[in-house]
């Protein structure tokens, strides 16, 4: 069970006038009146809790806890949360989040669900909406994460339609930080604008990439796929700007259906003319999100590309460039790219099948997507050596 203390603090998001309060585990033996009015403790010593208590209780006797105008107890739900997690806490309507995880190595933060895209497969699918308060909180949550973090992803959505408040959270994790690794996944049409490609540029965030999809050489079959006539065109020159301000660029290319034909002739497109990007990633689907409505139209089995797979990758790899397989399982495709296949789903949705567990390889699988149980390969089977 998990006790914590909280101050008000008015934000938008929730609903006008609600509460909400972004809050810090903090493993604690000691006085509790020495802990921060944003810290989290994982037991309040001498209160006798009952255990019939609703999810989420507020106690108004705050005299355990000085700094505290309210105490919200948490369900055992909540005991996988370890020193340094952080949540967003509502007071009105009885609510809590859980925003960061210190222990995992998949945190990502999802900027906004507006986009300018409109993906056949994509797995958060846009709305057009003011949530602006997702901003608020982040910029509320940063300076709490604890500073040896190794990585955290900027999600959208399209993150860069949010303008100055996009560069204003990359300087945020900058000056905060400094030290952590950032990836941000974007469509790169924004920087497209040299203006904005040149102000993201300066503020100089010591390790951050950008990930953006390029699903064909063919700009019809692109736009097609993201359903937004142009949208090729400006994401190559985003992509031309980005590196012409000296920034770190990722390929990622989502195959299917609709583009695995495309893959040899993408790879040298990319050998051709982006030979300067810093990594390519060649991605299975995530069965979740518009790919469920779009499934016909997306679906084939990995084992029926594995060749154009193997071709693409091996082309991308000859030309020097650093090339990643993420999101397949190592039966389904050529034991040739097997040195390029990446553990590349996320922990929290990451699943393996029961005939999985006898396999000699499972450990350097990379899996399966729990949200994605529609359809699986026909081809499944444990590798014995």
């Amino acid at each position: 069970m998990l006790i914590l203390g909280t101050r008000n603090v008015q934000h938008r998001g929730f609903e006008p006038g609600v509460n909400r309060m972004i809050m810090r585990v903090r493993e604690w033996t000691g006085d509790v009146t020495g802990l921060a009015a944003n810290d989290l403790i994982s037991a309040m010593p001498g209160m006798d809790v009952p255990a019939d208590w609703p999810m989420l209780t507020m106690i108004r006797d705050a005299q355990a806890f000085l700094h505290a105008k309210k105490l919200v107890i948490l369900p055992n739900e909540f005991d996988y949360l370890r020193d340094g997690d952080l949540l967003a806490v509502t007071f009105e309507k009885p609510a809590a989040r859980v925003l960061f995880r210190k222990n995992s190595l998949h945190n990502s933060f999802l900027l906004t669900e507006r986009c300018n895209h409109y993906c056949l497969m994509c797995s958060q699918p846009p709305k057009d909406i003011d949530d602006d308060w997702i901003v608020d909180e982040l910029l509320d949550a940063i300076p709490l994460i604890a500073k040896d973090t190794k990585e955290i992803g900027f999600t959208g959505g399209e993150p860069t339609l949010l303008g100055d408040r996009f560069l204003k959270l990359v300087r945020e994790m900058r000056d905060h930080l400094p030290n952590t690794a950032l990836h941000i996944l974007s469509n790169g049409r924004r920087f497209s604008d040299p203006k904005f490609a040149s102000a993201y540029g300066l503020i100089a965030h010591p390790d951050v990439m950008l990930g953006i999809p390029v699903y064909s050489a063919a700009s019809q079959v692109h736009d097609y796929i993201v359903q937004s006539d142009g949208a090729f065109d400006e994401t190559i020159r985003g992509i031309l700007n980005l590196k012409n301000c000296g920034q770190r660029v990722e390929l990622r290319v989502v195959v299917h259906k609709q583009n695995y034909m495309h893959l040899p002739a993408l790879a040298e497109f990319i050998a051709r003319n982006l030979t300067f990007v810093d990594h390519v990633a060649l991605m299975g689907l995530e069965m979740t999100g518009f790919a469920k409505a779009n499934l016909e139209e997306l679906w084939i089995d990995p084992f029926e590309y594995s060749e154009q797979l193997y071709r693409a990758s091996s082309l991308l790899d000859d030309s020097g460039l650093y090339v990643s397989i993420y999101n397949h399982q190592l039966c389904t495709v050529d034991r040739r790219v097997w040195p390029m296949a990446v553990k590349s789903i996320s922990d929290w949705k990451n699943e393996y099948r029961a005939e999985c567990h006898s396999c000699a390889v499972q450990d350097q699988c990379g899996g399966f997507f729990a949200t994605g149980r529609l359809r699986q390969s026909s081809h499944i089977r444990p590798v014995v050596s």
